[in-house]
């Protein structure tokens, strides 16, 4: 069973709601009982200041901590609540409601050196979107003049991909131009019956299934990616046509189609398949943000939507001119503007009703002020080795918190996938110079997690975000710990530093009932990377008094641990795995110290911290001397701190010392 398919059949949320309620009193009990213990503990050290500092710092530690665990166990109630009262229409409903008012999204892909198996997978995923007006475009961020042979092969292979995908989608589209031809040919000639010309448009859609098939056959499966992206984009397309198909028939049945919905139906699906792919190279053009980072990436695109341009040389090259509608040229290029802009990463894939359904959220009633919607993803399903299947595994439990955030009102912008009102970019666009020009950037690019940064800049703006309660987009997780390094570092920095702005908004905020958890939730998420690791190393390092390890400590993290156990049990993974996901956490102390570190240094110094991508290709990639140094280091200090603590029979920090150093190894 995929860790997908165990998600969507899912808990009842009436029983899980019940049983976290009771983890939430039994951890705000005991935490009471807690903080009474650790005050008669500070109170009988008297005046002896090393036991006292000890003493508080210890109790700081575990408060924090279990200001975790509440956290958690508050997102997961907010995620079954929300569970609860979600209903998803089938998405012919939303196709019958929406198709015909869906507003212009521009899907961008950003791009750097990545291979091109990854970068076709997400582009063909985008591709196929079930949407009447969409444009796809890569937004190519390599180097224009690499260095070396690989590298440039791998920049031109990249340029030729939305090339070969228009070219894959010409033999559906010339299909259904040809059909929809010969129909107009007989409506003119009053010869379309509705019996006959359904019977002829749901051939086309056998056509168009067999197509796909074929397109299956011929691409392969390599790996478990490979295997879910024929299952996400080619699969679920093909049952998203069967069922149109069995609409169309079941209306047929009833005597209800006109031609009207037949000519609807054809030019549905001239739609869907009619999508125009291109490339974009901001590095081309001097006049241009040439940040490195993916923030700059976008904003360059986002800058250029609605607007004419003209390329120009100069000096000191060549460079993108914005000009006058009026006083535009036929060598010009005018970028069609878009209602709203589909960021996705180059690792990502989406279910073919993602665009559609989501689109649809901007347009509900009370909607008017959301600027994201979004559905925190999922891990691809499948992973073959240990570290990728447990790092993945974090991953889905992530789903359901941010899941919870919504409840909470603390959504965060997760930029893997994410639809944005172009509207609300305008609002926190600023302008900045770089290089002696002026840049454009809507998306800020202060700290290397420069969604995070943007959805308080949103809220500044009384702009809100939300998230979709459906699994409807995946992304690659790192499949080694050299990968998973870049990757986590990366997550680990920046959080410290966008706490000021979060604490700015909240003082500027009205009193309201959520305005408190929002809060609290939200410091949750910007700090618990640094809180938890270096809370982590200082319980490692500390001697403790075993008088403070008493059964009130324990109820907390029972409380939270088979929570969390039960979670990866729902989400398709193993009973063992938790400890697995523990070791892994305790791996990454050194990792998410690093990425504070980073944090630190910004703040101290003002200079950026260069945006590291996460490496996909195959092979592994390797993990610095400094890293596995550091955990050798960490697993040997906790077997000898286990050891003495077992020769002074401290028994209950023996255990914790040995397990942590069981986690190390």
């Amino acid at each position: 069973m995929s860790n997908s398919a165990a998600a969507r059949r899912g808990p009842a949320p009436r029983r899980e709601i019940t049983l976290t309620a009771g983890m939430l009193a039994l951890t705000l009990i005991a935490t009471a009982y807690l903080a009474e213990d650790l005050l008669l503990a500070i109170v009988h050290a008297g005046d002896n200041s090393l036991d006292v500092a000890g003493i508080a710092l210890f109790a700081t530690v575990i408060f924090i901590l279990i200001y975790g665990n509440l956290v958690y166990l508050v997102t997961r109630i907010g995620y079954f609540v929300r569970r609860a009262g979600h209903r998803p229409p089938a998405f012919e409903d939303v196709i019958r409601a929406h198709w015909d008012e869906a507003e212009p999204i521009a899907v961008l892909v950003p791009s750097y050196k990545e291979d091109v198996r990854t970068i076709r997978q997400t582009l063909l995923s985008a591709a196929l979107q079930h949407h009447p007006n969409m444009r796809v475009v890569l937004l190519l961020d390599d180097p224009q003049h690499p260095g070396d042979r690989e590298s440039l092969a791998l920049l031109l292979a990249a340029r030729r991909v939305p090339g070969e995908i228009t070219a894959l989608l010409r033999e559906p589209k010339d299909l259904i131009e040809g059909a929809f031809g010969r129909f107009r040919q007989r409506q003119a000639a009053g010869d379309a019956g509705p019996r006959a010309e359904v019977r002829a448009l749901v051939q086309i859609h056998q056509e168009l299934i067999a197509w796909m098939d074929r397109c299956v056959a011929g691409t392969g499966s390599s790996d478990h990616t490979d295997a879910h992206f024929l299952t996400v984009t080619f699969g679920q397309h093909q049952a998203v046509l069967r069922a149109s198909a069995r609409r169309l028939m079941a209306e047929l049945a009833r005597g209800s189609v006109s031609a009207t919905d037949v000519e609807r139906a054809y030019q549905r699906l001239r739609a869907v398949f009619d999508v125009e792919i291109t490339v974009f190279e901001r590095k081309r053009y001097q006049n241009v943000s040439h940040e490195a980072n993916k923030a700059a990436n976008l904003n360059t695109y986002i800058g250029l939507l609605g607007r004419t341009v003209r390329e120009r040389w100069h000096a000191d090259g060549l460079h993108l001119e914005v000009v006058d509608e009026n006083g535009a040229g036929h060598e010009d290029l005018t970028v069609p503007d878009a209602s709203f802009v589909l960021t996705l990463d180059a690792d990502s894939m989406l279910t073919p009703d993602y665009a559609l359904r989501l689109s649809s959220v901007f347009g509900e009633a009370g909607n008017d002020r959301v600027a994201v919607v979004q559905t925190p993803y999922t891990a691809i399903p499948g992973a073959p080795g240990t570290l990728e299947r447990i790092a993945g595994a974090t991953t889905d439990i992530q789903y359901i918190v941010h899941q919870g955030f919504t409840w909470c009102d603390a959504t965060f912008w997760v930029g893997a996938n994410a639809l944005l009102r172009k509207r609300a970019l305008e609002e926190i666009r600023t302008d900045e110079e770089e290089r002696g020009y002026l840049v454009p950037k809507y998306i800020q690019d202060h700290t290397v997690i420069e969604d995070t940064e943007s959805t308080v800049d949103l809220a500044f703006r009384s702009w809100t975000l939300r998230n979709y309660p459906e699994r409807l987009a995946f992304s690659a997780t790192p499949p080694d710990f050299g990968s998973l390094l870049i990757q986590r570092s990366r997550w680990a920095n920046g959080g410290l530093l966008i706490i000021p702005k979060l604490v700015r908004h909240a003082l500027t905020q009205p009193l309201a009932a959520i305005t408190i958890p929002s809060f609290l939730v939200r410091l949750y998420y910007l700090s618990s990377i640094a809180t938890s690791s270096i809370g982590m190393l200082i319980l490692l390092l500390l001697p403790v008094d075993a008088a403070l390890f008493s059964i009130w400590l324990m109820v907390p993290m029972v409380a939270y641990g088979s929570t969390y156990w039960r979670d990866l049990l729902q989400s398709g993974y193993r009973p063992g795995d938790v400890l697995r996901v523990a070791a892994l956490n305790l791996m990454l102390i050194p990792v998410n110290l690093a990425g504070v570190l980073k944090s630190m240094q910004q703040g101290a110094t003002g200079i950026r911290t260069p945006f590291a991508r996460t490496p996909k290709v195959e092979g592994r990639t390797a993990a610095p001397a400094w890293a596995l140094l550091s955990l050798w280091l960490l697993m040997t200090w906790a077997v000898v701190v286990g050891g003495v603590h077992i020769l002074e029979h401290r028994w209950l920090q023996a255990v914790f010392s040995l397990v942590v150093a069981a986690g190390f190894s």
